[in-house]
């Protein structure tokens, strides 16, 4: 049995960069949340802020439904 160590490499690389990636875009979504949540509390308004963060969790969704059309296909 061979193992292919440089697939292996590139397979954790793809994996790690996509998993920090999607943290990263649903992290920037609860924050746009969070800054729209405190602007709304304060008597203002931040649309842009709420906007931002349904991009961010559009973007997410986009990516599991992308993850998930490779594994079937």
């Amino acid at each position: 049995m061979n193992i292919d160590w440089a697939a292996l490499g590139t397979v954790f690389g793809v994996s790690l960069v996509a998993t920090v990636a999607l943290v990263g875009l649903f992290t920037l979504g609860i924050v746009g949340l969070s800054k729209q949540t405190a602007a709304a509390a304060s008597g203002g308004s931040a649309p842009a802020a709420r906007t931002g963060a349904y991009a961010c969790f559009a973007l997410c969704a986009a990516a599991v439904a992308y993850g998930i059309f490779l594994i079937v296909a």
